[in-house]
């Protein structure tokens, strides 16, 4: 087993990791790190655990690292604060470690892949690039934000139809913005049509995550995208509402039949964590809705549905992701297999990674 570092361990996203690791096929989480005021302490009594499975017992005896320490563990799976991030990982990834992060602060740099493997496994590539400019010996790699892939995932097989405007509305749920969260007074029969920083985000990430791989940088999708984003009482499971303008404007059965016919990246085929179906589409009036479809494909798929005529672009539909699954530690722990696979962890001598879905 490949040993892992979790490092914003005792959070939301941190949570996930631990839940989601525990069983994995190739990765073991052997350390635990998180902010000043939870070190030193067994991280069953630093940790408020918030899912419904329980705490892993082997987990539950680590004690919690500070952010600062030496890490043994090769694969670091970062939740950091994106402040905390910005030199951290940097460092982390040069002294030796495999960092796939699921924060925002390196998602945008241009030899930093943004990597949902289903649609753009092949940027991993830019791995290569990022060791020659940067000196390092491990990896940095990036996850995208958690409203960012149910756009990308549900524009991936529409490429071919020349995609020039996007429009998305978001509503997302409370757990994307950790916990405590929203407070109960202000989200209880309420919408708050604000997120800091989020807009900015889905507008730019799946632009680059669409993009084409040159030899040292993604060129991205030459398309335009505006984005609104809204915060809604839902606890998991970010929904978007997507019109689209294309240069060839397809049918409806056209778009379909891409949906369905949609394979994932043969690089990221054989992973672990990557569901049967990345892509579903539902033929329903009323869905996809969080509760009955955030955890299609033990929350790593995509729902999508109400495909119809937009009439001031071209198309119009919904489509759905789990946030902190699949938009979150699910997907980073995805683009961590995709390194092992890829053969970028040769010089930490690890062990042989059997492929293989769990």
């Amino acid at each position: 087993m490949i040993e892992v570092a979790v490092l914003g361990a005792t959070g939301t996203v941190g949570q996930r990791f631990i839940q989601l690791l525990e069983k994995h096929p190739w990765f073991r989480v052997a350390e635990v790190a998180a902010s000043e005021r939870s070190v030193g302490r067994a991280y069953a009594e630093a940790c408020h655990w918030l899912l419904a499975t329980p705490m892993p017992e082997p987990i539950a005896q680590l004690t919690v690292k500070p952010l600062d320490a030496e890490f043994h563990a090769p694969v670091i799976m970062s939740a950091l604060p994106s402040e905390v991030a910005l030199t951290l990982e940097p460092e982390l990834a040069k002294r030796g470690h495999l960092v796939s992060s699921n924060t925002s602060a390196h998602r945008l740099a241009e030899d930093v892949p943004l990597l949902l493997p289903e649609i753009n496994a092949e940027h991993v590539q830019l791995v290569s690039a990022q060791r020659r400019k940067r000196g390092y010996s491990g990896a940095l790699v990036t996850m995208s934000n958690c409203t960012t892939v149910p756009v990308a995932v549900a524009l991936a097989p529409l490429r071919p139809f020349g995609i020039q405007q996007v429009q998305v509305v978001s509503l997302q749920a409370i757990s994307g913005s950790g916990y405590p969260g929203v407070a109960s007074f202000d989200i209880f029969d309420n919408i708050l049509p604000y997120i800091q920083g989020e807009e900015e985000k889905v507008e730019r990430e799946p632009l680059k995550i669409l993009g084409a791989l040159t030899e040292d940088q993604i060129v991205p999708l030459r398309a335009t995208l505006s984005a609104s984003c809204n915060r809604v009482p839902v606890l998991d499971g970010h929904t978007v509402v997507v019109s689209v303008k294309f240069e060839r404007k397809p049918s409806l059965e056209a778009i379909r039949e891409a949906w369905q016919a949609f394979q994932p990246h043969p690089l990221a085929q054989n992973l672990p964590s990557l569901p049967e179906s990345v892509l579903i589409y539902n033929e329903g009036a009323d869905r996809p809705q969080p509760r009955l479809d955030r955890d299609n494909g033990h929350g790593m798929a995509t729902t999508i549905g109400r495909l119809r005529a937009c009439n001031v672009l071209d198309v119009k539909f919904v489509a759905l992701s789990h946030n902190t699954v699949r938009g979150a530690a699910g997907g980073a722990i995805l683009n961590a297999e995709l390194l092992i696979a890829q053969g970028f962890a040769q010089h930490l001598r690890l062990p042989s990674a059997q492929h293989g879905r769990a």
